[in-house]
């Protein structure tokens, strides 16, 4: 007899900053009692949430406003450099409407005052789970169609290449290639070439200054 299938859930990665023990210590007891959920890493400040945030890539960040060294906030803006996707609940004792705009404007999702209880955590939990799963979904499909266009633009370059085309539409196409830092080199020679041949001397000063940042 075939035995059914056991799909295991991924759990949701979480992190918390607070400055307060007794926060920190409260946040995470009520996170245990929320199913799927797993505490990667507790921080007691925010270049603390910054490094473990790096460390353990969390699906969101539990970051209380006012901390030492660095603010929620500021952190958070750091934490979204690394891992655009990632989800942000502002904890904090303020209730004041500049701050809550505050938090919101640098795109944080939640914004919970303390004390909260543990139904008004796991909703804003559950929200922002659903704005990642969103966020991501929609990074993800991005990049696919980054990468179709880049293999597109790989086989124009190859088939203008080897005609050796110099007109608009081949410089264009080297022009975008050229756009992206991890350029293959030859693409980068034959759009010099193209410049050379187009009298183009302003772009292929430009051109050159790019070619020579890179090897530096």
């Amino acid at each position: 007899m075939a035995q059914p299938e056991i799909t295991t859930r991924k759990k949701l990665k979480v992190l918390i900053a607070d400055d307060v023990h007794e926060t920190r210590r409260n946040t995470r007891l009520m996170l245990a009692t929320i199913d799927d959920v797993e505490v990667v890493a507790i921080a007691s400040n925010g270049v603390q949430a910054v490094q473990f945030a790096r460390e353990h890539h969390p699906d969101i960040v539990l970051l209380d406003i006012n901390m030492p060294e660095m603010d929620g906030l500021t952190a958070y803006l750091e934490i979204a450099k690394i891992y655009p996707e990632t989800g942000c609940i502002v904890i904090s004792a303020e209730k004041d409407s500049s701050t809550f705009r505050n938090a919101i404007s640098v795109g944080v999702q939640e914004y919970l005052v303390k004390p909260f209880t543990v139904e008004e955590l796991e909703t804003a939990v559950t929200r922002v789970q659903g704005l990642v799963e969103k966020q991501r979904a929609r990074l993800a499909q991005d990049t696919q169609v980054r990468k179709q266009r880049e293999a597109y633009l790989l086989q124009l370059a190859a088939e203008y290449s080897k005609a050796r085309r110099t007109d608009d539409q081949a410089m264009e196409v080297f022009e975008q290639l050229a756009e992206n830092p991890q350029c293959d080199p030859r693409w980068l020679q034959t759009l010099a070439m193209i410049y050379v041949v187009r009298q183009k001397w302003d772009k292929l000063k430009v051109l050159a200054e790019k070619i020579e940042g890179r090897t530096n």
